[in-house]
């Protein structure tokens, strides 16, 4: 990584000020030749000292401050420079082909964050939390992704890995000096500090499960016959008129999905048609993937009308949804209750009136606790990304061949050869087991200027 890479920053667009980035070993010479610091003579400049000059562009000149961070000291590890210059489209792009004409080249998508891994100021995981963080939609996503960058995933792994290492090392010892007759005791150790190293990997994939809810949110259905108040439920939730809602049969015909959080988790509501025998060809299609939607949820809202009694539509839904996580809304309390749940053995049951919003925030409280475990959504580690999931599957089976290869005897050389590959397994987490694939990969999903 010779060239001297630049880039905007900040959303293109008007705005109060655009932030231009420079990042390699020229960068210090390049913001010489374009950038004159008010009262200072020479570019005589100091690192991490905020300057207020004027920016010589191709057609114009821009007033605006400059920042230069002296490698290793910087976020790329590199030499980087930061204009902060006025907003709008025209002074951002002017700066940054002043940049481009006096050296720097364009950079790539993610590549000032590439730069830092390559340069050890990241690893992969604490990479991909600087981009879970810009991408987030809630507030536990961007508590998720901090703890990803702050390292807490990366230092487990790590000392995982150190132990494994240490695991190599003294099986290498044994074979080195078989005449010491250590062989039996060193499988032993392995054995024990392998099935420590299971439970630990098993504990981080069970916060997987939270940790996946949490990226990309709960996925919610709204399920119901027509017209129990499947639509005044979803605008009572989302707290707005989204939904149209009217006493004709049928008004909703197809899917429609909105996003609320609640106590700092995304939670993805959609609304259904209601499933019922229709006759017009529209309603039917819409209703069919109401019923394919219920394979997908991850929590069913079923929806009952406490006005009136259980019909046959009613029992027939109540048996789509008897395997899944699944919450019975009474809705229309306001109104009466006629109907009667005592012969059903509904295991969470919610009162409501949407119309009136009553009890919408027990119904909420009720979906959360459903599927959020709140001691691993407010833990300091847990696994968000499907990426590390499939890592962490693939070493706890190579952590369960090596136990069970030295359970059926076979020697330590074999073994030390699946405690390498698990080693590797749980490199591809943190990137120190140099996949170049899977590094492209990730850093091709950033924004150009992060």
């Amino acid at each position: 990584m010779d060239s001297t890479i630049a880039a905007i920053s900040t959303p293109i667009g008007v705005g109060g000020i655009s932030i231009i980035r420079v990042s390699g070993k020229d960068a210090y010479k390049i913001a010489s030749k374009v950038f004159r610091p008010f009262k200072i003579d020479d570019f005589n400049i100091e690192p991490r000292r905020m300057y207020l000059g004027e920016f010589k562009a191709e057609n114009f000149n821009e007033k605006c401050m400059m920042v230069w961070f002296k490698a290793p000291y910087s976020y790329t590890g590199e030499d980087v420079v930061e204009f902060q210059c006025h907003g709008g489209t025209v002074i951002a792009k002017g700066v940054l082909d002043a940049l481009i004409n006096n050296g720097a080249t364009l950079a790539g998508a993610g590549e000032f964050t590439k730069r830092a891994f390559v340069n050890g100021k990241l690893t992969l995981d604490e990479a991909e939390g600087v981009m879970d963080m810009i991408n987030a939609e809630s507030e536990s996503e961007v508590r998720a992704g901090y703890n990803l960058l702050q390292g807490n995933l990366s230092k487990e792994i790590n000392q995982i890995q150190g132990q494994l290492t240490k695991m190599m090392a003294k099986i290498e010892v044994t074979l080195d000096y078989p005449e010491n007759d250590y062989e039996e005791q060193t499988a032993m150790e392995t054995v024990a500090s392998v099935n420590g190293i299971i439970e630990r990997l098993e504990y981080l994939l069970k916060t997987s499960t939270t940790g996946q809810i949490v990226k990309n949110g709960s996925k919610v259905l709204i399920l119901g016959k027509p017209n129990v108040g499947k639509s005044s439920l979803l605008n009572a939730i989302l707290n707005y008129d989204r939904a149209i809602v009217t006493s004709i049969k049928g008004t909703t015909r197809d899917m429609l999905e909105e996003t609320y959080t609640y106590k700092g988790v995304k939670f993805v509501l959609t609304d259904t048609a209601g499933l019922h025998e229709a006759n017009d060809e529209v309603e039917k299609i819409g209703i069919e993937k109401a019923r394919q939607a219920i394979n997908y949820a991850d929590v069913v809202l079923l929806v009952l009308d406490s006005s009136t009694k259980i019909t046959d539509e009613d029992i027939e839904i109540i048996n789509m949804c008897k395997d899944k996580n699944t919450i019975v809304v009474v809705n229309k309390s306001d109104i009466g209750k006629n109907i009667d749940l005592s012969q059903y053995n509904f295991k969470y049951v919610v009162m409501v009136s949407a119309i009136n919003k009553k009890g919408i925030e027990e119904l909420k409280s009720a979906v959360y606790n459903l599927v959020i475990d709140e001691n691993i959504v407010n833990s300091n580690l847990m696994i968000t990304s499907a990426r590390h999931v499939e890592a962490i599957k693939k070493a706890i089976n190579y952590a369960h061949d090596v136990v069970n290869g030295i359970d059926m005897g076979i020697t330590l050389d074999v073994v030390s050869i699946d405690l390498k590959n698990l080693w590797l397994a749980l490199g591809e987490i943190t990137g120190n087991n140099n996949n170049e694939s899977i590094i492209n990969e990730i850093f091709s999903g950033f924004c150009v200027g992060k």
